[in-house]
């Protein structure tokens, strides 16, 4: 995963607002019907608050960070497979294509961990993301 640095109160604040996003999207939540559409539902809502994340801090600084653009711009292009994939799935999960979508899942989560990983580290809130017994939070 790349590394970050903020440059600005705006990079930090934009960073720090990623971070938070990304705590808590990856899973189906527990309003989840059972499909891989709906199982989508939560990561597209993640890449549409990180398009305006995005947006906002284009917004703000006249200078962006090329590596805060690349970090929310991977974010997309990661879980892009698997939306396209199951977005419009609607029939309910067998055994195998549970495997599948949970794979799916599981690769946009890794992925969302280094993400989460690179801003803390560059942001300097990298205890943040442990609990108190050192273990890793995702």
């Amino acid at each position: 995963m790349g590394k970050w640095s903020p440059a600005d109160d705006a990079e930090l604040a934009t960073g720090w607002r990623l971070w938070l996003e990304l705590s808590d999207r990856v899973w189906p939540d527990p309003s989840w019907d059972g499909t891989p559409a709906d199982a989508i539902r939560q990561v597209r809502s993640l890449l549409a608050v990180c398009e305006e994340i995005r947006l906002s801090y284009l917004s703000e600084t006249p200078r962006p960070s090329i590596a805060l653009l690349q970090l929310l711009q991977s974010m997309s292009f990661v879980a892009s497979f698997a939306v396209d994939l199951w977005h419009d799935d609607t029939h309910p999960l067998d055994v195998e294509r549970a495997e599948l979508l949970h794979g799916d899942l599981a690769s946009f989560a890794d992925h969302v961990a280094g993400v989460r990983a690179a801003l803390a580290r560059g942001g300097g809130w990298a205890e943040l993301d442990r609990r108190p017994w050192g273990l890793p939070v995702d």
